[in-house]
């Protein structure tokens, strides 16, 4: 009885902070009774999820790319690599993701893209990538109304548009594989959704469809 108290004072006095952390990891599914998280919520470090009977939540973290399927009444404290699960089972395993997930996109990105954006690139002078995508149907984190551009870099002619209505998935993520789009593997792509721009790559073996968020979420905000 006294260590279920103490868990429990833990949990409390960690939860707290949370708020103030940055995203370390991205709810990729939730099932039954969860509370604490929804799904595609970003969470920080010291978050507390708890999970009810039938319950079970998909969790990724941006840093290590280690992705846990958590199920059964229990408790999830959030980590800044991993969670620490109280109760609950844990299935963990390692998918391709990129670290640069959390910090992609800067000024220095967004100048680059802009750049590329108003002239033809050569070949030989094609901006480093912020980021690799492992999947080819990216996922986008593009908020509200707007045009979200997709132009490709390191061969001419590729291009997409899609006018955003506001009405995507909670308002914010566009999903190609929703969508059954799809980039090209191994292309160099130039991404714009309102002042927010990002060069990136996607890797040659990548697949595409609803392959795992984490490897193929891009943040446009």
């Amino acid at each position: 009885m006294k260590r279920a108290i103490a868990v429990c004072v833990g949990l409390l006095a960690l939860a707290s902070p949370a708020a103030a952390e940055p995203p370390v990891a991205v709810v990729e599914e939730v099932s039954g009774k969860v509370t604490g998280a929804e799904f595609m919520d970003y969470v920080a470090p010291k978050a507390v999820i708890k999970i009810g009977a039938g319950g079970s939540i998909v969790l990724s973290y941006m840093q290590s790319c280690r992705r846990e399927t958590i199920s059964g009444i229990g408790t999830v404290i959030v980590g800044t690599e991993e969670s620490v699960v109280h109760l609950a089972d844990v299935k963990a395993e390692k998918t391709a993701c990129d670290s640069n997930q959390s910090h992609a996109i800067n000024r220095a990105t967004s100048e680059v893209a802009a750049t590329v954006m108003r002239s033809v690139v050569p070949i030989n002078t094609l901006p480093k990538p912020q980021l690799t995508l492992y999947g080819t149907s990216p996922l986008v984190q593009a908020k509200g109304r707007g045009t979200l551009v997709m132009e490709r870099l390191d061969v001419t002619g590729e291009r997409q548009q899609i006018d955003l209505d506001g009405k995507q998935l909670r308002g914010r993520f566009f999903d190609f594989a929703s969508a059954n789009r799809a980039l090209a593997p191994g292309g160099v792509y130039a991404a714009t959704f309102g002042a927010s721009k990002i060069v990136f790559r996607v890797d040659p073996w990548a697949h595409p469809g609803a392959t795992p968020i984490v490897g193929r979420l891009l943040r446009m905000e």
